[in-house]
């Protein structure tokens, strides 16, 4: 029997303020203990997550807070530990040659629970915007509010 549909999803919506995306991967990622149940229970924050390469050529996340578990205290997880992410070869080969690049960076844009009932984590290779960038996405967000309200 499919799993009921998941409504979680936590974004982080400073990065598409702070940065162009050009590129979007979903990657699985690597849960402890009760991390999936606190995931579910939607507490959880992308605020200031990037991902990294390790020496091994691993991809990890780093600066996603998953907090601690409520409903007991047997098996909890440190809050902020840097995550393992999940990728197929030729992905991850692309991610770390397009990283290599000046400029370019990994951020995470959204976590959410996949059909099959396994978290998911939205990464994009993003560039970084400039001041003047921001001043016209600010422009283009009070348009659309103007727009929506006069209707």
């Amino acid at each position: 029997m499919p799993k009921a549909k998941s409504k979680v999803q936590i974004t982080n919506r400073r990065a598409s303020f702070d940065y162009e995306f050009l590129e979007t991967y979903t990657a699985g990622i690597v849960l402890a203990g009760t991390e999936i149940k606190s995931i579910r229970a939607g507490k959880a924050s992308l605020v200031d997550a990037f991902c990294y390469f390790d020496q091994k050529g691993q991809l990890y996340v780093k600066g996603m807070n998953v907090a601690q578990y409520f409903w007991g205290s047997w098996g909890q997880h440190e809050p902020t530990r840097d995550r393992k992410l999940l990728l197929n070869k030729k992905e991850l080969r692309d991610l770390r040659q397009a990283v290599r690049q000046k400029g370019l960076t990994i951020v995470a844009v959204k976590l959410y629970i996949a059909e099959n009932g396994y978290a998911k984590l939205l990464i994009a290779l993003a560039k970084g915007k400039k001041e003047y960038d921001k001043r016209q996405s600010i422009k283009e967000k009070d348009l659309k509010r103007d727009m929506l309200s006069r209707d």
